[in-house]
């Protein structure tokens, strides 16, 4: 019953997108909110550390304190007994550090514990350091297994400071995963009361609270108080209930080593060198964060060059931050559309641990990483 009453939510919204309207969760949880007794959602909060966990050298110490010294488990305590009339949270305990200080092998380790957790809780919360969010939440977007909402968290100030965006950031994702209304989005993002897409979404400013924004696409919705408000979704929702919705990045089929994939960032008269050391030292794939819509210099293009004859796969994307990077089929060089350098890369990673041909991987960026609705035939 919970499982119907959850993907019921989901096509709810979908008609509501479909023709325009906002959907609004106050109908949703009037139907199935713990106010008849019925027991509310699990949810369970994966803790991986950063900001949100951060302990200030005072009460006043907005940008002074040391990240990840909190347990995610005292985090959620803080918030009771609120949160316990939307959700019955568990936690678990991933790690407790800078979101910069997690490999790639961790990236899978956490795909796997939020897919275990999916098999027995209705939704998670992973919290984590703010400045490579989005690329936790692009990882996890692309990995996770299953359709139930996985919402990601965090911070700009720690916990303990006068006005910290910590708790109610918390508390506002524990309300939006406990909802459903993200079932079949896959990963979204959840701060300053504004609810992002995994793919679109990126940090624009290194101290504000307002910092996550997901360029021209604009933000899914936003949580205000007891209202979550959706005005749009990702377009794998189109896929909600099939095995289409998937990705075709299953981690536990596949091989223990990942690929490397590193980044070279183009500038006025930037050398070759980066591109040609990244090769030299064994990179499987290499994203170049060209100017404008993926120019490079000339040098950087005659190293590129050379790297492909030896087999190294290239994904060539803006640093403008917004525009994408046509598809113009140049061997080994693949446009990254839309994709930031920093999630073209994972795309490429885990394009490189399915297979090594072009046009299968052209194929992944021009469909699943720059998925698109389609309007039905009539």
């Amino acid at each position: 019953m919970r499982e119907l009453a959850r993907r019921s939510t989901v096509l709810l919204t979908l008609i509501a997108l479909a023709l325009g309207t906002t959907a609004s969760v106050a109908g949703a949880e009037a139907a199935g909110a713990d106010s008849g007794g019925k027991p509310v959602p699990k949810v369970a909060v994966i803790g991986t550390g950063g900001t949100i966990a951060g302990v200030s050298r005072t009460r006043v110490s907005f940008q002074d304190y040391e990240s990840g010294k909190l347990p995610v488990s005292r985090l959620v305590n803080d918030l009771k007994p609120e949160v316990d009339a939307i959700a019955d949270v568990s936690t678990q305990q991933f790690g407790n550090k800078d979101s910069n200080n997690y490999s790639i092998a961790e990236y899978r380790r956490l795909t796997a514990a939020v897919d275990r957790a999916l098999k027995t809780e209705d939704a998670v919360v992973v919290t984590t350091g703010t400045d490579t969010m989005e690329e936790f939440a692009y990882w996890l977007d692309l990995t996770v297994r299953s359709d139930k909402p996985v919402v990601l968290t965090g911070a700009m100030r720690p916990w303990t400071v006068v006005g910290s965006d910590a708790p109610a950031n918390l508390y506002n994702a524990i309300h939006l995963a406990a909802s459903g209304k993200t079932t079949c989005y896959g990963t979204v993002v959840m701060l300053n009361d504004q609810v992002q897409a995994a793919r679109e979404v990126r940090k624009t400013d290194a101290l504000r609270t307002d910092t996550f924004n997901s360029g021209a696409s604009g933000q899914l919705g936003v949580v205000d108080q007891d209202h979550i408000r959706l005005n749009r979704a990702p377009a794998r929702v189109q896929q909600c209930g099939k095995k289409s919705w998937e990705t075709p990045f299953d981690l536990a089929k596949t091989g223990r080593t990942l690929p490397r994939v590193e980044i070279a960032y183009s500038y006025q008269d930037a050398g070759g060198e980066a591109v040609k050391a990244f090769a030299d030292a064994g990179a499987d794939g290499i994203v170049t964060a060209g100017t404008g819509a993926g120019g490079v210099s000339p040098q950087m293009s005659e190293a590129r060059a050379d790297a492909v004859k030896n087999g190294v796969l290239f994904a060539s994307a803006s640093r403008t931050g917004s525009g994408a990077v046509y598809d113009d089929h140049t061997d080994g060089v693949i446009g990254a559309q839309d994709l930031t350098p920093q999630k073209a890369r994972l795309l490429l990673l885990l394009s490189l641990t399915k297979t090594h041909d072009q046009d299968r991987i052209r194929h992944w960026f021009a469909t699943l990483g720059t998925a698109q609705f389609v309007t039905p035939r009539r």
